[in-house]
C-alpha cells in the first residue's frame, strides 16, 4: 500500500493519484485529501472521479463520502466497458474525464465514459478548450479519443452530459520541445441560446479576433447549445508547426461578451513571450502520457500543479527530469517505461 499525503495539495492530485492507481496496479491511501484548499475532503465532483475510477476497474474504496479526507483505493482487472457518472451538481465532468483518460495507456478493450455535470464551469478546462485543444494534441500523440458532447453544462446548474471515448494506445515519445513557427489561430465562441438575441457569440469572437491583430485567423466557429444556466466560453487556439496551446475564458453575470473575447485572446500574447510548446494547462495534464511513452514538454512554467504532480509520478517510480530556463521549463522522460515500472 503506497501511503501518500495531499495535504499541501488540491482534487487533481488525488485524481492524479488514482489514474497511476491503476496504471501500475499499486494499492493507495490518499491522507490529507484537498489539504491546501478552504473546504478540505471530497466534494461531489471528487467523489463521482474516485466512483468512476472504481467502477473502470472493479476496484474497492475506503472513505468515498462527501467530506473524507482520507480515500484508500485497491485497483482491480481492467477491461474497458462502459462507466456511467452522474456528478449531481456543476462540478466539472471534464475532471471526472481526466481521471480515466489515463488507463488508454493500459487497457486492452475500449473505454467508454458517460457523465452529466458541468462541461464549461470555473477551476477546470472547459470542454470547449479540452475537444479543441486537447483532444487534438493527444491524437497527434498516438491516443485515441473522442468526446462528444449532448448537451452544455454552465454554472450553477450544471446538467450537460457528454461522453468519452477512448481506445487502447501506444503512444510514441513526445517530441514537443520547439514549437516551429506559427501557423494561425482559431477561435471557437459558443453560448447559451437565451443569449442568441444579444449576439453574444458573436461579439465574443469578433472581439477575440480583433485582439489578435495581424495574425493569420485560420476558423472562427461560433455556436448556439441548450443549457440549464446561461452562460458563455470562449476559446482560441494558436496552431504551430510542432505543438499546440489553446487559452480559454468564460463568462459571466455583468461582464461584457467584448471582455470575455479579449480575455481569452490576450493570453497569446503572454505565451508568445516564452519558448514553451503547449500552454500551462496542458503542462501538468500531459505527463502521465511524457512518464509513461518517454520524450520533452516545454512548458511556460513550473507551476504547483506541475511540480505537485511531478512529486507524484516519482512516488509511483516514474522520473522527469527538469530543466528551467529563462522563457520555458523543459520536462523530459528520458526512456519509454512499461505502464507499470514498480
Amino acid at each position: 500500500m503506497l501511503e501518500l499525503d495531499g495535504s499541501d495539495a488540491g482534487g487533481q492530485f488525488l485524481r492524479r493519484a488514482l489514474a497511476l492507481s491503476i496504471l501500475t496496479e499499486t494499492p493507495v491511501t490518499v491522507d490529507g485529501v484537498r489539504g491546501s484548499r478552504p473546504d478540505p475532503g471530497l466534494k461531489p465532483q471528487h467523489l463521482a472521479a474516485v466512483e468512476a475510477a472504481a467502477e473502470a476497474c472493479d476496484g474497492s474504496v475506503d472513505g468515498a463520502r462527501v467530506g473524507s479526507e482520507t480515500v484508500g483505493f485497491e485497483p482491480g482487472s481492467l477491461s474497458g466497458g462502459t462507466v456511467t457518472v452522474d456528478i449531481e451538481t456543476a462540478g466539472s465532468v471534464t475532471l471526472v474525464f481526466d481521471t480515466l483518460l489515463p488507463l488508454a495507456l493500459r487497457i486492452e478493450e475500449p473505454l467508454t465514459v458517460r457523465a452529466t455535470g458541468g462541461t464549461d464551469v470555473t477551476w477546470s478546462p472547459p470542454m470547449l478548450w479540452y475537444r479543441r485543444v486537447k483532444l487534438p494534441l493527444l491524437r497527434e500523440s498516438g491516443v485515441q479519443i473522442a468526446v462528444d458532447v449532448d448537451r452544455t453544462g454552465f454554472y450553477p446548474v450544471g446538467g450537460g452530459a457528454a461522453t468519452l471515448r477512448v481506445g487502447p494506445a501506444t503512444p510514441s515519445p513526445l517530441a514537443l520541445a520547439d514549437r516551429g513557427d506559427p501557423e494561425g489561430v482559431r477561435v471557437y465562441s459558443k453560448a447559451s441560446t437565451d443569449l442568441a438575441d444579444a449576439d453574444v457569440a458573436e461579439r465574443q469572437a469578433d472581439a477575440a479576433v480583433d485582439e489578435l491583430d495581424d495574425r493569420d485567423v485560420l476558423e472562427r466557429t461560433v455556436s448556439y447549445v441548450d443549457s440549464d444556466s446561461p452562460g458563455t466560453v470562449c476559446c482560441v487556439r494558436a496552431d504551430y508547426e510542432s505543438g499546440l496551446a489553446g487559452f480559454d475564458a468564460l463568462g459571466e453575470k455583468g461582464k461584457p461578451a467584448e471582455q470575455v473575447g479579449r480575455a481569452a485572446a490576450e493570453q497569446l500574447d503572454s505565451f508568445e513571450g516564452t519558448r514553451a510548446v503547449v500552454d500551462a494547462h496542458m503542462a501538468d495534464q500531459l505527463l502521465e502520457l511524457l512518464a509513461v511513452a518517454g520524450g520533452t514538454v516545454a512548458v511556460p512554467a513550473m507551476t504547483d500543479h506541475v511540480e505537485t504532480s511531478l512529486s507524484l509520478l516519482d512516488a509511483f517510480g516514474y522520473e522527469i527530469t527538469v530543466e528551467e530556463g529563462e522563457t520555458a521549463v523543459v520536462l523530459r522522460s528520458s526512456d519509454t517505461h512499461a505502464v507499470s515500472p514498480r
